[in-house]
């Protein structure tokens, strides 16, 4: 194995530096003022502000608003994440039977990354809104009761959708990317032992794309509990009653509305402590699994 020898010692630094400025500042930076805001009260112009410990975290524990979202953004995010990779991995497998047209179809499939989060969002709304959804109305026809501004678990049904939705694209980028990693001579030797598809999948196929899975379990989860924010702003708006309120969309909620700044970055600081250890648990014993051939 080569070892790249640099010939001056200042310039990994300076090819670092971009990278290392971007994180400072863009993360690094934001998450301690946030733990200092934690400790503080202030009001809603800032004009003032006092040093009160964990006063606001002991506060954002104890509320029952709060509870309730840990709960939801709990199945929120097992469903999201499960659902979007599920459908892609099944949508993948199909995608590479066909014989004819097969970049034609990938191309179809990855198009709806490209669409905005919250575009995402207004599409589904506009498709299901018991107003003047497009899809609305028929299903009334056919006498189900739809109204998600009204009905809480239908609600959470429809943001679940959408999320997945916008998810499927991503996810199934990289399984056709891993099930063309597959050498084909394994299928084949399976197919000659007199293994059925099915049986080939599970034993050979799925066991492979382990490392993919693994990446994507991660990706999901992150994209659960931050990115689909949007979406549900644009759809639901937490409503109704707080039953599609997620842990980052009552971070918005407290400090962006109600102008509660210690408590909301108490709860920022929380949820960041949550996908810590969400990450730190699959790595300890999900990737011990995986295995990368």
């Amino acid at each position: 194995m080569r070892r790249t020898v640099f010939p001056n010692k200042l310039l990994p630094w300076l090819l670092l530096a971009p990278q290392l400025a971007v994180t400072l500042i863009f993360f690094y930076w934001p998450a301690l003022q946030a733990f200092r805001q934690s400790m503080l009260k202030e009001d809603a112009f800032g004009l003032s502000t006092k040093f009160v410990g964990l006063a606001n975290f002991r506060k954002v524990l104890a509320d029952p608003a709060y509870l309730n979202a840990l709960k939801v953004t709990v199945v929120f995010s097992l469903a999201v994440a499960l659902s979007a990779m599920a459908i892609a991995l099944f949508l993948a497998v199909q995608v590479e039977k066909i014989r004819c047209g097969k970049g034609f179809y990938r191309t179809l499939m990855i198009w709806p990354y490209a669409v905005a989060t919250a575009i995402a969002g207004m599409l589904w709304l506009f498709l299901f809104n018991p107003g003047f959804g497009t899809l609305a109305a028929p299903m009334r026809a056919l006498g189900f009761n739809w109204n998600p501004l009204l009905k809480g678990d239908q609600a959470m049904g429809l943001v679940i959708a959408a999320a997945t939705w916008k998810q499927i694209s991503y996810n199934f980028l990289f399984f056709v990317a891993g099930l063309q990693a597959i050498p084909k001579s394994l299928i084949e030797a399976a197919a000659i032992d007199g293994a059925s598809r099915r049986h080939a999948f599970w034993t050979i196929v799925f066991p492979l794309l382990a490392p993919t899975t693994f990446f994507l379990l991660v990706v999901n989860t992150v994209y659960a509990l931050f990115d689909t924010f949007g979406i549900i702003h644009a759809v639901t708006g937490g409503g109704p009653g707080r039953a599609t309120e997620t842990l980052v969309y009552k971070v918005y909620n407290d400090g962006f509305v109600n102008l509660m700044m210690g408590e909301s970055a108490a709860q920022s600081v929380i949820l960041m402590v949550i996908v810590i250890a969400l990450t730190a648990i699959q790595f300890r014993f999900i990737e011990r699994r995986v295995h990368y051939g």
